[in-house]
């Protein structure tokens, strides 16, 4: 793909993700007056958002493999209308099968087909290997304007129109990004290697024989472990230690604006440092960052250094994860594999989300989730530090399928 046609592919990536991961920063908003509004137990919100997260997860690799296939465009805008239509059955019903089914089972679905496992996986194809982590930062960092200007608009239309019109004008915004997908689909859309590529079935089993590839999945749990806590009990949490109620939406929006930075940045350092190892620095420093606020005096000052250090580290993972499945195993099969990846991803954001209601309810505190979110980021550090991230080569996949193919005893 030509220069004007990766920058297009890069602006519609950034706008899908924009609206995407936007909305899905907004849910902690609405966890009061679904409770307060429509009876809904705080445990039962709780699980619904943490629910998304898991089924997101185990969509994601099918999703994937379906934009793999088939191109983005229809995937895209299919994932669009179910997210949207997630959002309306939370907004219109009182129900609990609807308000997990909803937010739970069909945003889970459409937030696959509209986020990093497609969008990324379209921009590694369209863009040469010597640019990709830096279109793909670029593309990150356009999703992360979603969320400065999306939650601080929802916070605004549910002070005035209340919580239901809010979700609906944000599945209104949803449908709006549907058409964007044919942007990402183009024929020109190769594998990246000269080489024969690998079936799928192939493909997958070389990763998950692959001992870098188990470490990077292993540790984009704690991604989603940290980023769906802070992103879904961080206004209740504000909110307990006397904070005033908009302070949460304040800052997500903060971490959505400095974001924006954060990824460009990891998107740049990836394409110049071994990506694994700047993605252990990265966990490593938002477990010191985590753990600091949680032993801090809570205050506007406080809250602000929190959230513009988190945002400058919070999607930063995703460029540097994707590009680096991308140098390893190329790009043929590359919305499938990260898809595998992003599951582990996925189960910690349902167990962050959950753990933190879950932990809540029976204790009336989230001082032990805190702690196990800081600790985690160490771990993952740990295990990113290692990692070989030597390209898979053509006679290491021959050898595989020589071995496949050989007669048994």
């Amino acid at each position: 793909m030509g220069g004007r046609g990766a920058l297009i592919a890069v602006l519609a990536g950034g706008a899908v993700m924009s609206i995407a991961m936007g909305v899905r920063q907004s849910f902690g908003l609405y966890i009061g007056p679904l409770v307060d509004n429509h009876g809904h137990s705080f445990v039962l919100v709780a699980f619904a958002i943490a629910f998304h997260n898991l089924v997101w997860g185990v969509a994601q690799p099918f999703a994937g493999a379906a934009a793999d296939r088939f191109g983005a465009t229809p995937v895209v805008a299919i994932g669009a209308v179910l997210y949207a239509a997630g959002l309306s059955a939370a907004a219109l019903s009182s129900s609990p099968v609807a308000l997990v089914a909803g937010m739970g089972g069909l945003v889970g679905v459409g937030i696959s087909c509209t986020s990093f496992g497609v969008v990324m996986a379209a921009l590694g194809r369209a863009v040469p290997a010597e640019r990709r982590s830096m279109a793909m930062g670029l593309a990150s960092a356009g999703g992360s304007l979603g969320q400065a200007l999306l939650v601080p608009f929802a916070q605004g239309v549910a002070q005035l129109s209340g919580m239901a019109v809010s979700l609906l004008a944000l599945a209104g915004c949803l449908l709006a990004v549907a058409p964007l997908g044919v942007l990402l689909s183009r024929p020109v859309d190769l594998p990246a290697r000269a080489d024969h590529p690998l079936p799928l079935r192939e493909a997958v089993e070389q990763a998950l024989a692959h001992r870098g590839y188990r470490l990077l999945t292993l540790g984009f749990f704690t991604c989603g472990f940290q980023l769906a806590f802070i992103g879904t009990h961080l206004p209740p949490y504000l909110s307990l230690c006397g904070m005033p109620a908009g302070a949460g939406a304040a800052a997500l929006a903060v971490i959505g604006l400095f974001n924006m930075v954060g990824s460009l940045a990891c998107g740049w350092l990836g394409g110049r440092f071994p990506q694994h190892q700047v993605l252990g620095w990265l966990y490593l420093l938002r477990g010191f960052v985590i753990l600091a606020f949680w032993l801090a005096p809570k205050s506007d000052w406080t809250l602000f250094a929190f959230a513009a250090a988190m945002g400058l580290m919070w999607l930063g993972t995703v460029p540097l994860t994707s590009g680096l499945v991308a140098k390893v195993f190329g790009t043929r099969h590359l919305g499938t594999l990260f898809g595998l990846c992003f599951l582990s991803h996925q189960i910690g954001s349902f167990l962050g989300a959950w753990s933190g209601g879950l932990v809540f309810e029976f204790t009336g505190s989230y001082g032990v989730v805190w702690l196990a979110t800081a600790v985690a980021g160490f771990i993952a550090a740990a295990l990113h530090f290692p990692i070989d991230a030597t390209p898979a080569t053509a006679a290491q996949r021959g050898a595989q399928t020589l071995r496949t193919m050989s007669p048994g005893p």
